[in-house]
């Protein structure tokens, strides 16, 4: 786990709010504090689809995409007045997980990794991001932790995204 400060602020929002930067993760918690506070869960509501629409084809995900979601956190946020917080809980995607653990020649299994998660908390005047994984069951090693903290310092730099190590 890395704990970042971004410093490039407007950029970062840019690409996280407007851009395509971020689409390959999903959202599993999004709470937005403005005038008043929003709370969204992203575990997909499967009943709210006909029973046609309900395979994994139509619904691949347990969460929302971002790049579905990102709008509406956008418009909650948008406006005269800098947010009081908000907190975004990321995950990457399944297949973007099994891809970067492949690239590095992991020797954890995508299947034993749940989630690469990314935390993005904003404090009204800075954003911190964290780096986690959750895993289906204990294994001992920290690889894929590791390959994950590498992989953001990288996407982050690639994006011309600054940040600071905490």
């Amino acid at each position: 786990m890395i704990a970042l400060e971004i410093t490039s602020l407007k950029n970062f929002m840019n690409q996280l709010l407007a851009g395509d930067s971020f689409d390959s993760f999903l959202l599993e918690e999004a709470v937005i504090s403005t005038a008043n506070t929003y709370t969204i869960d992203g575990h997909i509501n499967n009943d709210f689809f006909p029973l046609e629409e309900r395979n994994r084809e139509h619904i691949p995900y347990e969460f929302q995409s971002w790049s579905d979601i990102k709008g509406l956190c956008f418009n909650l946020i948008k406006g005269k007045h800098t947010p009081l917080f908000f907190k975004f809980v990321l995950h990457l995607k399944p297949e973007e997980t099994a891809k970067l653990l492949t690239r590095y020649d992991c020797s954890v299994k995508s299947e034993q990794v749940k989630a690469l998660v990314l935390n993005i908390r904003f404090d009204g005047s800075k954003a911190c991001l964290t780096t986690g994984t959750s895993y289906h069951t204990f294994i001992m090693s920290k690889e894929a932790d590791v390959i994950w903290d590498k992989a953001l310092v990288t996407f982050l730099t690639d994006k011309e995204i600054g940040f600071e190590e905490m």
